[in-house]
């Protein structure tokens, strides 16, 4: 129906149509971080992202409403120079991951209290104060990019249009310049913490933030990094993911009590290492070319590192693929090991299947993780929505990589070129020997490869921790990571 044929009413409805706002609760608490009593401000809801028109267009309608992305800010109260005091925005990844874990694993004021691998607690969960949290050092923002947590496209926009990797990083980079500008604070330190598919979010920040608002970051935190795509696709022709994976398989099956080692695990390590990146890099890249000779030694060294068999070595030519190995290791067990965190054992009906019904640490981890999230959400921050808070979407897939197409994403070089731009730019990398969805030893490779002039590589900090890609759920790894970060801020802004 055009414009003329609508009747009067029709089109006052339209006029009248009310703009969508912003939805923001404040709350005030307080935290005990090494004896010291910390108060605090938290502001809690969704903020309305809108587009920018034609100059025709504003006179008509005003900025388009475009998304309402889903916030939690904490900010330390009393502060009398907001401009020195450090700020750091926070995501996870996914693609389609709320920001729930590292906002109530590792970073936020309050801890989900959950158990560890064979330890787990039944539920229901509860939260527990943090003495862990990194709001002793900076104050904090977790977000939640659209389609996840309760982040929604506004009525008559399209979710699917945020489900990529460009937009995906324009959004929330325009997110980060908005509530900078409105909180005043773009004159303090920033930094951004992301986790897996976050720190490649984190990445391409680095690069839009800097050329699109000329927003200059501190620093950069990776919790379980993956910038380069090419080290994880186990593909045909791409023999480089089996070479970095080995260092985990190998730290896996030495947790599981599989191999005769009884060498501590960083020693074991480095021989896996050595062997990895010399002599089996080598016999891969020799292909039909290796020698019988090579090949049954090669053979033979993986079984002693991964603890599968000759037999099975030989059957995958060399080269065992991460969910046949999360199926294989513990076979004769009747169990099964986890991608996330390779501590982890679940049960399928099928123990000769040839991969995983679900990956045991992540089922271990969803549970308590949401529960926690709702309860805290609603009674502790007071912020109340009867949506769904999506913790991880799978709604977001297929995710675009249209920027990318007949290549791997790499984000690497954005990184690289970002902090040449800005060589005050520093980065932390937090790997987890357990993790064998971004394992530490192709993040190592990524960063060697980096291509950074020497006066910038000790710009780059890596600590290793002897849990999975949530280090953070292991009680140990948690303070010294908490002590690692606190120490790359303070050496970030002095």
């Amino acid at each position: 129906m055009s414009d003329e044929e609508k009747k009067p009413e029709e089109k006052i409805t339209e006029e009248k149509k009310p703009e969508p706002k912003d939805n923001l609760v404040e709350t005030k608490h307080s935290l005990v971080i090494n004896g010291v009593e910390i108060k605090y401000t938290v502001t809690a809801g969704t903020m309305i992202m809108k587009e920018e028109t034609s100059d025709r267009e504003k006179e008509a309608q005003g900025e388009k409403s475009k998304a309402a992305f889903f916030f939690v800010a904490y900010t330390m109260d009393d502060v009398p120079d907001r401009s020195k005091r450090p700020l750091t925005f926070s995501f996870n990844g996914g693609p389609g991951s709320s920001s729930v874990w590292l906002h109530l694993g590792l970073l936020g004021p309050r801890r989900v209290i959950m158990g560890d691998a064979s330890a787990l607690l039944p539920p229901p969960y509860r939260l527990a104060d943090n003495e862990f949290s990194l709001l002793d050092q900076t104050d904090l923002v977790f977000i939640d990019p659209v389609s996840t947590g309760y982040s929604r496209p506004v009525e008559g926009q399209k979710a699917i249009d945020y489900h990529g990797f460009k937009k995906d990083i324009e959004s929330v980079g325009d997110f980060i310049r908005l509530y900078t500008t409105r909180y005043g604070r773009w004159l303090s330190p920033k930094f951004l913490a992301g986790e897996s598919y976050g720190t490649t979010r984190s990445a391409g920040l680095s690069g839009y933030l800097q050329e699109r608002h000329g927003l200059y970051l501190n620093g950069i935190m990776l919790i379980s990094a993956v910038l380069d795509f090419s080290t994880l696709e186990f593909e045909p022709g791409n023999d480089l993911p089996y070479v970095l994976f080995l260092p985990t398989y190998a730290a896996t099956a030495w947790y599981h009590g599989k191999l005769r080692t009884r060498k501590p695990i960083r020693k074991f390590l480095a021989e896996v290492e050595k062997f990895a990146s010399g002599e089996y890099a080598a016999a891969l890249s020799s292909g039909a070319t290796l020698s019988k000779r090579q090949h049954d030694l090669v053979a033979s060294k993986l079984a002693h590192f991964t603890g599968l068999s000759q037999e099975y070595i030989e059957q995958t030519n060399l080269r065992p693929v991460i969910f046949r190995f999360c199926k294989e290791l513990l076979r004769s067990n009747r169990r099964t090991i986890g991608r996330i965190d390779s501590r982890f054992l679940g049960m399928d009906r099928d123990a000769a299947g040839e991969i995983w019904e679900s990956d045991p640490s992540m089922d271990a981890i969803i549970g308590p993780y949401t529960a926690a999230l709702y309860d805290y959400v609603r009674n502790e921050l007071r912020f109340e929505s009867d949506l769904p808070y999506e913790i991880m979407n799978g709604k977001v897939w297929p995710w675009s990589y249209a920027d990318h197409e007949n290549r791997y994403v790499n984000v690497a070089e954005t990184l690289r070129h970002a902090m040449c731009v800005n060589p005050h730019l520093k980065v932390h990398v937090a790997n987890g020997f357990f993790d064998l969805a971004t394992p530490y030893y192709a993040t190592r490779y990524t960063f060697n490869h980096l291509g950074l002039e020497k006066e910038l590589q000790d710009h780059i900090t890596m600590s290793y921790y002897e849990a999975g890609h949530m280090m953070y759920i292991h009680m140990p790894s948690i303070k010294l990571l908490k002590a690692e970060l606190a120490k790359f801020i303070q050496g970030a802004i002095s």
